[in-house]
């Protein structure tokens, strides 16, 4: 299965960001020639916010470029994991946090998830596999 693409790179595209869509849609392009994109309801979530409608999102997701996948119960344990070290660590998020789950659902599922967010996916789950811009 293809990488998995990280909210914030496919908002790039959604929203044709001036700065990142010429990254985001290269890294998108790579992912989908490899098969069908892993999405999970945390980064359907964060999508949904862009549309006005779920059958417009549901249009946009459409299956043959994404799959949709169900968050694991062992991502979602090691979800809180990554929260308590946030939290141990000085995080003021009283929840944790949509990144939490994005990033142990593609640990546990052997994913490579390409992101622009490094700092916090390195920091909690320093096994993840990552594409990033800085390489």
């Amino acid at each position: 299965m293809s990488p998995m693409l990280d909210t914030n790179v496919l908002l790039d595209i959604l929203t044709a960001d001036p700065k990142w869509l010429a990254w985001s849609t290269a890294q998108f392009r790579r992912a989908s020639a490899e098969g069908p994109i892993p999405v999970n309801p945390i980064l359907y979530a964060e999508l949904a916010a862009g549309f006005d409608s779920r059958a417009e999102l549901d249009h946009w997701l459409r299956p043959t470029l994404f799959k949709r996948l169900p968050l694991p119960y062992e991502a979602g344990f090691l979800a809180s994991r990554a929260f308590l070290e946030y939290r141990r660590s000085g995080g003021a998020k009283i929840s944790p946090l949509p990144d939490f789950y994005i990033g142990a659902h593609a640990e546990t599922a052997g994913f490579t998830l390409v992101t622009r967010d490094v700092a916090r996916y390195r920091t909690y789950f320093p096994k993840l596999k990552l594409i990033t811009p800085a390489g």
